[in-house]
């Protein structure tokens, strides 16, 4: 598929309120994972390894940390002069508030950059997921199928997402013959990943007439308001596919990387994820240190015990710790002497020495950014 066939949208926004432990600071997109990167790092990979190199970021707030992150678009080959990456301000003209409500109306302020594109389709992708997926493939099938809107999704137990996602109820064929918009959560069923795949002029045309009906979401003003008369297709996502929805599914799909199958599934060497390079020195191991089990980033410094953890580049862990079951993020220290189990500590914390810390394994103790303890 020729990489000027299509352009890409990226909500870094949504889900924020789902996560306020990890996005007070920062968006759904930069929040850190898996030990070296951040989530919007799937999504822009997922795009370039599809050839997919016009891409524009909408931030809706909280996206300094992001712009830090993505800079010039540099690790992802997006740094262009043709094409490339491209930030999208939110702001939205004859608004109160200067922001947008919804992805109808963010898709409205930048309506010039759509129509001045000449790409002829437009996939859309909220930065909610942690997912590797080919994205060529799902192109190819939108085409050759010819529908008007193809939205990938997942069998299984519906996440927590916000009001807006959908569900999916499919024909035989893949053709989708109801559109659910639903807040009900806990049941199996097809439901989105919120990566949609439009034609340019459609979507356009169709955020149009949604927004003046007073529609903000994709999910209500267009697909539910189009299922019968557009060609909604699904597209089925089988690989690894997490949608972080809450501290549990953000603290289970770390700790899913310590399982060689789903790390091998997620970090496929065919579709590498790229993030921003820090140069750093290799990790140092103490005499007295015991490492089992772990993703540990580079230029930690681990003198005690770590067992089934995630530790995140720059970390700390002093003399006779026992750290277990937890995510560390950059930066942190931990003192001498201390025991943590089943805490989530958000980048810089201070840990002092003799500290002891003890959450579950499905609610974990979260140490916000800063934090001193």
């Amino acid at each position: 598929m020729r990489s000027d066939r299509a352009l890409a949208l990226v909500f870094a926004n949504t889900g924020d309120a789902l996560l306020t432990e990890l996005t007070a600071f920062r968006s759904m997109a930069s929040v850190p994972f898996g030990g070296r990167y951040r989530v919007i790092d799937f999504h822009l990979s997922n795009l370039v390894n599809a050839g997919i190199d016009k891409i524009g970021i909408i931030p809706r707030s909280n996206y300094r940390s992001l712009m830090d992150h993505i800079g010039s678009g540099k690790p992802w080959d997006l740094d262009r002069k043709q094409g490339g990456l491209c930030f999208l301000p939110p702001f939205i003209i004859g608004s109160d508030s200067g922001v947008y409500k919804g992805h109808i109306d963010a898709i409205r302020n930048i309506c010039t950059f759509l129509e001045k594109s000449h790409e002829e389709y437009v996939i859309l992708c909220d930065a909610d997921t942690v997912l590797n997926i080919d994205l060529d493939k799902m192109l190819k099938t939108h085409i050759k199928s010819g529908a008007d809107i193809t939205v990938a999704y997942k069998h299984g137990v519906m996440p927590d997402y916000p009001a807006g996602h959908i569900v999916l109820k499919l024909s035989e064929d893949g053709s989708a013959r109801e559109v659910l918009v639903s807040t009900k959560t806990g049941c199996e069923c097809d439901y989105g990943l919120g990566i949609y795949i439009f034609r340019r002029k459609e979507l356009l045309d169709l955020s149009l007439k949604a927004s003046e009906r007073g529609y903000s979401s994709i999910s209500r003003g267009i697909l539910q308001q189009n299922a019968e008369t557009l060609r909604i297709f699904g597209y089925e996502i089988t690989d690894f596919a997490c949608a972080i929805d809450g501290m549990r599914a953000y603290t289970d799909a770390n700790m899913a990387l310590l399982k060689p199958e789903i790390f091998h599934e997620l970090f496929n060497s065919e579709r590498p994820i790229y993030t921003k390079t820090r140069d750093d020195m290799p990790t140092r191991y103490g005499l007295s240190s015991d490492v089992k089990n772990s993703i540990v980033g580079d230029g930690c410094i681990i003198e005690g015990t770590v067992e089934n953890c995630i530790l995140f580049r720059g970390v700390h862990v002093g003399k006779n710790t026992v750290l277990k079951d937890s995510i560390i993020m950059q930066d942190t220290e931990i003192g001498d002497d201390c025991e943590i189990q089943y805490v989530t500590a958000d980048k810089d914390v201070r840990l002092q020495s003799g500290t002891k810390l003890r959450g579950s394994e499905g609610c974990h103790f979260v140490i916000k950014k800063g934090g001193i303890i």
